[in-house]
């Protein structure tokens, strides 16, 4: 799946010019593709039913490499379990609409609170 799109007006992602989200949000400026969160997602879990495994896996999102709550929420509506670091990375979660029930909270450091 190509992520970018060139076309006479310029580079377009999801069918939406770069050149306008510039103009409209400034720069500089992260632009994600939806579709391409999901079909990543969706290849991962394939491959996991593929080998048997679909019903006993969870994918995890690590909300250290982006807990942008809009990325979050995009992952917790397909289903996505998350790992995460922080009490501030679990607020972010819960906010987008994690299910706190597929969260994996790993990392050095941790007290019992």
């Amino acid at each position: 799946m190509s992520l970018a799109v060139m076309r006479q007006d310029g580079l377009h992602v999801e069918g939406v010019a770069l050149a306008e989200i510039a103009a409209h949000f400034g720069t500089p400026c992260y632009v994600y593709s939806r579709a391409a969160l999901t079909a990543a997602f969706a290849g991962y879990l394939d491959a996991l039913q593929a080998h048997g495994l679909g019903d006993r896996a969870l994918i995890c999102y690590a909300v250290k490499a982006n807990s942008n709550l809009a990325i979050l929420k995009l992952f917790a509506d397909l289903g996505a379990g998350f790992d995460i670091v922080s009490g501030g990375e679990l607020a972010r979660v819960v906010a987008a609409g994690g299910d706190a029930n597929k969260i994996v909270f790993s990392g050095v450091g941790k007290s019992r609170a």
